[in-house]
């Protein structure tokens, strides 16, 4: 959907309309009424868990339809929106280390789109970048062999200038990926909707007939709603049975950083971020996610419990405004938690070895380029031999947040702006926040998929920026061809 095709739509379903104030406490735009109290008494919605079985191959097949529906983002006014195998959000998916993968996706929407499968180690034919797209009435057919930890990974759109909006309108899922080889997996809260949670993030701006609202394209950052929503729930609330929650929480907002904290100050126990599990859990009062960043976090509980979930305003640009996100009410009797285990195992740390190749990036926020160059579908960036370990330094050298995101890799934060990497931003990840005037370091560790042809995209996960320019394409290829390998795209650009 273009820029325009999305206005147009807006006003259809009446997203010219006056606003609203939807947020709780100082969560109100300059200029606007405060609004009222949340009530957080809805029912968390949980979205349906696809976990087919695996045939004797070891193959498990998953099926996705993209489409159009209407759903109710306020409570009581249904609103056109996007989903996969649902008019809103999409399953949950979820397999094992070892699992081959056949996936079918379909797109029933009217125009051309593509499934990127965000933090996933996958060859690039199969990744779901922009080159990927599908077609209106056309049918993607990806596979795989899942071979990396257990993490909680997530699938989303990822057409060049297009991707803002198609997410914005309600197109992301989760992925779990589980280890049956892990050593805690038994000890570790793992009943999906009982003590075993996902929590999608997602802020947005809706007209008082609850339609979409505001251009995800437009000023320096595109939306920063006032209306949360915790897996499409607007004022949620999650009924506690167990004394320990473990929570999978996806940041799946087109800009808005959340910096997550408890009312009463009870304790995050982080357990995981995007690339899998920590060595040891990692408590912390705040968990601050940028777009497109995971957590795993456990909560302890009591009997009759009340507790609520929110997002605090910290200064920064992509944090304003507090709000209430999701209230826990815990039975009069909760069943017991196992001890929780010191040690996670984990996956082991990415060293650089001596002489490794350092690459820098500059992000500029003034006109969505790195290193001064706007992303070009027809232009391969950077040339990596597979398996590799290298260093890459990404500044922010301009005023506006960023964030970053690499495909198909794993990569540890060596250091911010010369500090080392702080508690639980130490795990593997796939993505990290730049704050203004900041540098990061990043140990980056790159799968065995060697392709020539087709390219990993490197990017900020703000999406405005994203699909304004800031992006760039490398391939990665059998050491010492390198220097073989054309600078210019030369695959098909659609779907195989």
């Amino acid at each position: 959907m273009n820029r325009r095709t999305f206005l147009a739509l807006a006003a259809l379903t009446g997203a010219t309309g006056p606003l609203t104030g939807c947020g709780t406490n100082t969560g109100t735009a300059p200029g606007r009424p405060a609004p009222p109290p949340r009530d957080p008494s809805t029912p968390l919605r949980i979205p349906p868990l696809l976990h087919p079985e695996a045939d004797a191959d070891g193959v498990r097949t998953f099926e996705l339809a993209m489409a159009a529906g209407q759903f109710a983002l306020k409570p009581g006014r249904p609103t056109t929106t996007w989903g996969f195998n649902g008019p809103y959000l999409g399953p949950t998916l979820r397999a094992s280390r070892g699992d081959r993968i056949a996936m079918t996706v379909h797109n029933r929407l009217p125009e051309a789109t593509t499934v990127h499968w965000h933090g996933t180690r996958l060859p690039a034919a199969m990744d779901g970048g922009p080159h990927q797209l599908i077609e209106p009435g056309a049918s993607w057919t990806p596979g795989w062999t899942i071979d990396q930890p257990a993490a909680t990974t997530w699938y989303h759109p990822h057409p060049h200038g297009e991707t803002a909006q198609h997410v914005y309108r309600g197109l992301a899922g989760l992925f779990i990926i589980d280890d049956d080889q892990d050593p805690q997996a038994g000890r570790l809260p793992s009943t999906y909707g009982v003590d075993d949670i996902p929590l999608i993030l997602q802020d947005k701006t809706l007209t008082a007939d609850g339609a979409l609202d505001g251009d995800p394209l437009a000023g320096p950052y595109g939306i920063l709603g006032d209306r949360m929503l915790v897996n499409g729930t607007t004022d949620a609330r999650f009924d506690v049975t167990t004394g320990r929650v473990r929570l999978r929480l996806l940041n799946a907002a087109n800009a808005r950083v959340y910096n997550l904290a408890f009312a009463d100050g009870r304790p995050l126990r982080v357990i995981g971020t995007d690339g899998g599990l920590l060595p040891a859990p990692v408590e912390t009062d705040t968990l601050t996610l940028s777009p497109g960043e995971r957590a795993e976090v456990l909560v302890d509980f009591d009997p009759l419990d009340s507790a609520v979930l929110r997002t605090v305003d910290n200064g920064l640009d992509l944090a304003r405004g507090d709000f209430d996100l999701l209230r826990f009410t815990a039975a009069a009797r909760l069943r017991t938690a196992p001890a929780l285990p010191a040690t996670l195992g984990g996956p082991p740390a990415i060293v650089p070895p001596d002489g490794a190749t350092v690459r820098q990036f500059l992000l500029n926020g003034r006109d969505n380029t790195i290193n001064g160059r706007p992303m070009d579908m027809d232009r391969i960036d950077e040339v990596v031999p597979v398996d590799a370990v290298e260093i890459w330094e990404i500044r922010n050298g301009g005023g506006l947040s960023h964030n970053f995101h690499i495909h198909e890799v794993a990569f540890q934060l060596l250091d911010d702006d010369g500090r080392p990497a702080p508690g639980y931003a130490g795990g593997h990840k796939d993505t990290v926040f730049v704050p203004a005037n900041s540098t990061v370091r990043l140990a980056v560790q790159f799968g065995p998929y060697s392709d020539p042809v087709e390219p990993y995209m490197y990017h900020c996960h703000v999406l405005r920026h994203e699909d304004g320019g800031m992006m760039g394409q490398f391939v990665t290829v059998e050491p010492g061809t390198e220097d073989e390998v054309p600078r210019t795209y030369r695959g098909t650009g659609r779907a195989g």
